[in-house]
């Protein structure tokens, strides 16, 4: 018997909230969670790590590394992870329509497994080698992740709480950020003795995944809009829902594959080309830029840094960076409920106004802390803050505003471009925001406070409310708007037509 079939006997549970869909949530976002958990793994072994590099140079050549090739060696294995990220998403929408949600799911979580097997063994093979190319598959891992994590979440959602799911795929990447950072402590797995374990734990939850997945429904839209397979599409329904009523899904699925025959399986290249689809297209590219170029992530790469150098211990520079982690998490879980309350735009503004805000604080705190030393904790105090509207919108809307603003046809492929820019832009922050401290000192989040009021600018003026908007709702807006402004386009050349020949009659 089928497991869509064996799903399809479940009871009627009430309020859209069943045991399949809550399966298929904790299921999925072991996923996020491997991204936010390889995303902070490394910086608490660093220099555990450059000791062992050093030492297998030493075994191979007689000689040790000289500090220069070290820090290039080192800085290669922080990057190589981002790199490894850009090319699993743009991968992403291929990789969701070859092999569907569900079992692009589950190769992607083999994939993380053999990354595990290379950590773990490379202390034993003495090869810091298999550090790098595990980090690079663990990112390819990661980046496919975050392109059909949040795809299958949105379409596996009740529209009502659409929003509250999509902040999910967030809630996973932060907690796994905290359980690296609590992990990485030196007292537990952060020391000569445990490192390569703290980094091979990234395979746990894959096989989790590959574990549990099977037993979650595959996306109805998929099935349904994709494949053409309305019965399957019926029984995964069924499944997540709870209850054999499921006709205003399929409804609502076949009206939006009517609306979007022409858009069907639309390539990378197709979508860049399309006129209709440009102004969605930029919406979420500016979104997943507003929330990489924030600065939130020289905050979670160097917090430890920062909290030192504006005058804590290293050992409270460390509690002040696992803090960071804790209120990501319960900042994220406060913000579940008001996604769907509140909106999407109202708190994507609110997020950006914040740190806008709490960005200049750190700035003006920092340039008199070496007159008052007091302010250390205004600068932690501003960090903690600036961290808490970071969770309240620009943390989690990004990942699932993509998914809403498209339809069947091009979201595996917008879904891939916004992706790979969210993970270029990460990669920029990270090899750049170092020098920009070195060079700007105090200043050094001066320009992401420009930054973020750029992106509050932008969203306040283009991103429209998709709360309990269906997808074709959404897509039909964006039509609409795209023909208003190629009407007025078409108007304005006709009357500047009109005024040159009526200038040319007259001379």
């Amino acid at each position: 018997m089928k497991i869509e079939e064996t799903l399809s006997n479940d009871p009627t549970p009430s309020n859209g909230i069943t045991l399949r869909l809550i399966l298929a949530i904790l299921s999925v976002i072991l996923g996020s969670f491997q991204f936010g958990y390889n995303t902070g793994v490394i910086n608490a072994p660093q220099l555990i790590i450059e000791g062992f590099i050093n030492d297998t140079h030493y075994e191979r050549s007689g000689e040790s590394i000289n500090h220069d090739s070290l820090t290039i060696v080192w800085s290669f294995t922080v990057a190589i992870f981002a790199v490894g990220g850009m090319a699993g998403g743009i991968l992403a929408g291929l990789w969701a329509d070859k092999f569907g949600r569900r079992k692009g799911i589950i190769y992607c979580s083999i994939i993380g497994i053999i990354a595990a097997a290379l950590f773990s063994l490379s202390k034993v093979s003495q090869s810091y080698e298999m550090i790098i190319v595990a980090r690079l598959i663990v990112g390819f891992n990661c980046g496919i992740y975050t392109g059909l994590v949040p795809m299958y979440l949105s379409e596996i959602s009740p529209r009502r709480i659409r929003g509250a799911l999509g902040t999910i795929n967030q809630l996973g990447v932060v907690i796994g950020l905290l359980v690296s950072q609590i992990l990485g402590l030196q007292m537990v797995l952060g020391n000569k003795t445990g490192w390569y374990i703290l980094l091979g734990l990234t395979g746990v939850p894959a096989i989790l995944m590959i574990i549990m997945m099977p037993f979650c429904p595959e996306s109805p839209r998929y099935l349904l809009i994709s494949l053409q397979k309305e019965k399957e599409a019926r029984l995964a329904l069924v499944a997540l829902r709870g209850t054999h009523f499921v006709d205003d899904d399929i409804t609502e699925m076949r009206s939006e594959e009517e609306s979007q025959k022409d858009e069907a399986k639309m390539t990378i290249i197709q979508l860049l080309k399309s006129q209709s689809l440009r102004l969605p297209l930029v919406i979420s590219v500016v979104l997943q830029l507003s929330q990489q170029l924030s600065g939130i992530n020289a905050v979670f790469y160097y917090s430890k840094s920062i909290f030192m150098s504006a005058g804590l211990s290293s050992n409270e520079a460390g509690y002040a960076t696992i803090s960071v982690g804790a209120i990501m998490v319960a900042m994220t879980i406060i913000t579940i409920p008001l996604m769907d309350r509140v909106g999407r735009r109202p708190l994507h503004l609110i997020g950006l106004g914040g740190m806008f805000i709490f960005s200049v604080c750190i700035t003006i705190f920092k340039s008199l802390n070496e007159e008052a030393s007091w302010t250390s904790y205004l600068i932690v105090g501003s960090a903690l803050l600036y961290v808490v509207c970071f969770a309240v919108g620009p943390g989690s809307i990004p990942w699932m505003i993509v998914a809403e603003l498209f339809s069947q046809g091009p979201r595996p492929a917008a879904v891939s471009i916004a992706v790979l820019v969210n993970w270029m832009a990460n990669f920029v922050i990270g090899q750049v925001f170092p020098t920009m401290e070195k060079y700007l000192k105090n200043y050094s989040f001066l320009p992401f406070a420009v930054l973020l009021l750029g992106f509050f600018v932008f969203t306040y003026k283009f991103l429209p409310e998709t709360r309990n908007k269906t997808f074709d709702e959404i897509s039909l807006y964006f039509k609409q708007k795209g023909e208003v402004e190629t009407t007025e386009g078409t108007s304005l050349v006709s009357n500047t037509k009109g005024n040159e020949t009526e200038s040319n009659s007259k001379l």
